[in-house]
């Protein structure tokens, strides 16, 4: 399936890594009032291109944090070495101030 979007984070914006089933994971957008999720594909090797996919997603996103907001590199929750630290408390929430 393939399609374009655009929309913004609302306020409650979120992102988590959840288990659809056992053998389904994901990663959810919750953008507030959208969500979307991004399933493991259907076909032999889709574990690996799923976690090639979330390691591009992370190194980018990353990217644009530091490009808009350079300062808040020191206080940033979860990057280490490049690296995105798994959670398991659920989405990782993003507050009104960007923190």
């Amino acid at each position: 399936m393939t399609f374009n979007v655009s929309c913004s984070p609302g306020r409650d914006a979120a992102a988590g890594f959840i288990r659809v089933t056992e053998h389904l994971p994901a990663l959810v957008l919750y953008l507030d009032p959208v969500n979307m999720a991004i399933q493991l594909p259907a076909y032999p090797g889709g574990e690996q291109l799923l976690a090639k996919f979330c390691r591009e997603l992370a190194r980018e996103a990353a990217r644009l944090a530091a490009a808009i907001d350079p300062t808040g590199e020191t206080a940033a929750v979860g990057v280490r070495g490049g690296a995105v630290a798994e959670s398991t408390d659920g989405p990782t929430r993003i507050a009104e101030d960007g923190s």
